[in-house]
């Protein structure tokens, strides 16, 4: 994880709010209405309808397309239908409905026209054709049980017929609907202003009297029913509130309706209509569809109803729309009013706040974080955000979605390009530089701290790698200094690779030498066992080098290396101005003086038996030699590896158990089996070649009493 600095912080900051401010900004304005978008689709899908069409104190009278086909109003024109339509009426108020709206308009009357008709126009000859519809419309008017619906506009209104309006007096309010910028109603007006006074919307004045009281004025200037205060975004509106999905409405066939009337079935009209608002409208496939907040998810015409005369038609199953018919906006309007059920949302400052504060939260994620660790930070938090906004949701609150979710995108990808440009250019530069010096560990500690490298060291216990080429200053005289730069960039560079790719650190380069350590800076508690596999592994490199590589044809190169474990100072060793992240202690004299040893037994790898012991049964081993280095007191004994366990071969194996028991007679002080023992090696392996020449030596001139089998070396 970064460290998060003060100009990172002040980044972040200044992203979140321009982020913020832009995507809550007019212009984008339509983001807001997306979120109830998405919420009402999240929800509907996450918590589902579970409201019971009976329970809704709204019904819709559909004329829809089965009234279309059904006598007697198939192929009649619908101004002929208005006697049929009076007589339904009556009967739903008889049942108890406690107010009616239309949400169709009769803007003329049969009685009108003008079509000549024999001698006559055909209007004529239909004189008191409406007489009955009017008589109901005025009875119910009287009443206060019916409202007309109008559309307003200053160019093409769209009012009921003449005689209607003075049936009715002035039980006429408006249809009109709020569309956002995309055509989509997600609010309803409330009032309109008709010759300067406000004048409650059509949905406003049938739940007042639902509720049995007179729409009031609030401070705003908007409509209210009762005592409930509407929460508006916008002014002067409503936000719908689809909670059934439409499913929670129940909708009437307008010809099942005139049938039950024939029948006679006035208990259905109680039981269906009883203290209900009832709506008026049609129901068609193409007529008067509108695009809602169920538009992602689908919306639904109502629940079907209970029928009363008229089979159910065939295909009458229903299919989530993106469109619903124009009576279910105005039915779920009622609705949220009587359940005082409106959803709230915030206010630009609110919203905005939110935005920036979410924003601001990922810019600091993408600060401290790596871009893709970042971009699953943004989709942990956005998924839980959208959680909590559903769960808000459910209870009529809604919080933004869209703003906050993509202006955090965003503030991630300018935070990203900000890290990119600016804040990692430091740190990218200081890796680099110290990339070819510095192990990487190192360099992550540095800039994880932010300060620079000082004086200081740690107890660690590490597994020193010390290599050095035989006869190597004898070949270089006799090589140009190209290709002795470049032989030695090929051998230096293969042998990196392997010790840095087992976890190793290049302490420093001594001419052809390489020192190394394992087990720091990292942590690596198999550091003996990667060290064994890196000296195993360059052995074999280096004989690949000398077969297939052009720079060391003819050379036949050769290598001793030297491995030891054990406690060690490691840190940054030097002077105040300039020092090296470097490692000291007893235990790197060790490992440099078996490199050394190599020589003496014509091994090319040796081990202490400190590493031994730390490695476990990892690998196969011989144990070569108790041996006294120079500057140290103490014998250690030294093994050499063979390979990984197991994977010795059957003359490493052989030659393995001669040489223990040559050993074995040599400790014993029965020097001339160990001759007989190291003879049948001799040709074959230097060690026992050298141990054969010592034991004869021995069976001359036989050693004192006090002699040990510890093989003193003299030089390095």
């Amino acid at each position: 994880m970064r460290r998060i600095g003060r100009r990172d912080i002040v980044a972040a900051i200044l992203i979140a709010l321009l982020a913020g401010a832009v995507f809550t900004s007019p212009p984008l304005q339509i983001l807001q209405g997306l979120s109830l978008d998405i919420l009402t689709a999240m929800r509907g899908k996450l918590v589902g309808d579970r409201r019971d069409p009976a329970t809704s104190p709204v019904v819709v009278v559909a004329i829809d397309g089965e009234t279309y086909d059904t006598p007697p109003f198939k192929g009649s024109p619908t101004l002929t239908w208005t006697r049929e339509i009076g007589r339904v009426l009556g009967s739903i108020t008889e049942g108890g409905a406690k107010v009616i709206g239309f949400d169709v308009i009769f803007p003329s009357s049969i009685e009108q026209s003008e079509i000549p008709f024999g001698d006559a126009p055909l209007g004529s000859r239909m004189k008191g054709f409406d007489r009955d519809y009017l008589i109901a419309l005025r009875q119910l008017s009287d009443s206060g049980k019916l409202v007309l619906g109008e559309i307003l506009s200053n160019d093409h209104p769209d009012r009921p017929y003449r005689a209607q309006q003075l049936a009715v007096k002035n039980n006429i309010r408006a249809l009109n609907v709020h569309t956002d910028p995309d055509d989509v109603i997600r609010r309803m007006p409330l009032s309109f202003a008709i010759d300067g006074k406000p004048v409650p919307a059509m949905a406003i004045e049938l739940a007042a009297r639902a509720l049995g009281t007179t729409p009031g004025t609030e401070p705003s200037g908007a409509m209210q029913p009762s005592d409930y205060t509407i929460p508006s975004a916008v002014p002067n509106t409503l936000t719908l509130n689809y909670r059934g999905m439409g499913r929670d409405i129940p909708a009437y066939s307008f010809a099942d309706l005139r049938a039950c009337v024939e029948k006679g079935d006035r208990d259905f009209f109680r039981r269906a209509f009883e203290g209900k608002v009832v709506l008026l409208g049609t129901v068609l496939n193409f007529e008067d569809r509108k695009l809602t907040s169920m538009r992602l998810s689908g919306g639904y015409d109502g629940s079907p109803a209970p029928r009363c005369a008229l089979p159910a038609s065939a295909g009458t199953a229903q299919k989530a729309r993106s469109d619903i018919a124009g009576v279910f906006v105005h039915a779920t309007v009622v609705r949220n009013l009587i359940e005082r059920d409106a959803v709230t949302e915030l206010g630009f400052p609110a919203r905005t706040i939110l935005t920036i504060a979410f924003a601001a939260i990922i810019a600091c994620a993408a600060c401290m974080l790596a871009p893709g660790g970042a971009v699953i930070a943004w989709l942990a938090l956005t998924a839980v955000y959208a959680g909590v906004a559903v769960g808000a949701f459910v209870h009529a609150l809604a919080l933004p979605l869209t703003e906050p979710a993509l202006a955090s995108l965003a503030a991630l990808a300018m935070m990203i390009g900000y890290r990119f440009m600016l804040a990692d250019r430091d740190e990218r530069f200081l890796r680099k530089s110290f990339a070819f010096y510095l192990a990487p560990e190192v360099i992550e500690t540095m800039v994880a701290s932010g300060k620079m490298p000082a004086l200081g060291g740690e107890m660690r216990n590490v597994t020193m790698f010390f290599s050095d080429l035989s006869g190597f200053s004898s070949i270089a005289e006799t090589m140009t200094p190209g290709e002795l730069v470049t032989l030695m960039n090929e051998y230096l560079s293969a042998m990196t690779d392997i010790i840095e790719g087992h976890g190793g650190y290049v302490d420093k380069y001594i001419g052809d030498s390489i020192v190394a350590m394992f087990g720091a800076p990292a942590d690596d508690p198999a550091h003996a066992r990667n060290a064994v596999r890196a000296a195993l592994k360059c052995h074999e490199k280096l004989a690949d080098l000398n077969a297939n590589n052009a720079a060391f044809a003819g050379h036949g190169l050769s290598h001793r290396i030297g491995l030891n474990s054990g406690e060690a100072v490691v840190g940054n060793i030097g002077s105040r101005r300039r020092f090296n992240y470097t490692v000291m202690s007893d235990t790197v004299n060790v490992a440099s003086r078996l490199e050394g040893a190599n020589k003496y037994y014509g091994t090319a790898i040796m081990a202490s038996e400190a590493t031994v012991a730390q490695t476990g049964d990892a690998f196969a081993w011989r144990e070569l030699d108790a041996i006294r280095v120079q500057g140290r007191g103490e014998a250690i004994k030294v093994f050499e590896p063979l390979a990984e366990r197991d994977g010795e071969s059957a003359e490493q194996k052989k030659v393995t158990a001669l040489y223990a028991e040559g050993l074995a007679c040599w400790r014993a002080r029965e020097f001339a089996k160990a001759v007989d023992a190291f003879d049948r090696l001799a040709k074959v392996d230097p060690p026992s070649s050298m141990f054969a020449k010592r034991a004869r030596a021995l069976v001359a001139n036989p050693p004192p009493l006090e002699w040990t089998p510890v093989n003193t070396l003299e030089g390095k």
